[in-house]
This record gives structure tokens, sequence and C-alpha cells, in this order.
């Protein structure tokens, strides 16, 4: 059984708790704690190609937002945008908040 320190507070704790007993810190790294299982390389080729259409929205869950996607023509054309660029550098979120890391 091995301690760590919380990446929080500094205290030590178990190496196998989720989140620090003592400040609430959660200890997986980023990628542990928000893995999707939507890929990035389906998504990019989505929003590239039907970006207007709103279509890499119903693809990750956000229903809702497509649908407005679909009504504005992609904000016309400056929302797809700025989802296709957020989809390429890694900071694009499914439904629940994962961010989407995963090329393939």
């Amino acid at each position: 059984m091995s301690m760590v320190f919380c990446r929080g507070c500094g205290k030590e704790i178990h190496e196998t708790a989720l989140t620090c007993p003592h400040c609430g810190a959660p200890q997986g790294t980023p990628q542990e704690t928000s893995k999707s299982d939507k890929r990035v390389l389906p998504a990019a080729l989505l929003c590239f190609f039907l970006g207007v259409f709103g279509i890499h929205r119903f693809y990750v869950g956000k229903i809702g937002t497509g649908i407005l996607q679909l009504l504005t023509f992609g904000g016309l054309g400056i929302w797809a945008l700025i989802d296709f660029i957020m989809i390429v550098v890694g900071s694009f979120t499914d439904k629940d908040g994962n961010t989407i890391n995963l090329w393939t």
C-alpha cells in the first residue's frame, strides 16, 4: 500500500483514492477523469464537411445546439469554424462534458 500526495492540498493520501478525503480534490489525471467514447477524427470530418448543419454536434450528443446550428447554418459558418478549431486542438467536449481527445 503506497501513499501519494494530494494534487489539491498536498496532504498524504492512499494512491487508490479517487478524491482527497481532506479537501475533496479529484486525484485522476485530466485524461482519466474526462475520457469520452467519441473520437476526434469523425467529429473533425463531420464538422469540416457538414459543420454548417451542426452534424458534428449531433455526433457528440449535443442535440439542442445541433438544432441551433442547423437553423442558423452553423452561425453563418463562424460557429462551425470555431467548433472545428476546438475539435482539432482537443478542447471540444461531448454532452457529458468529457473532452474528446482520442483520434481513432
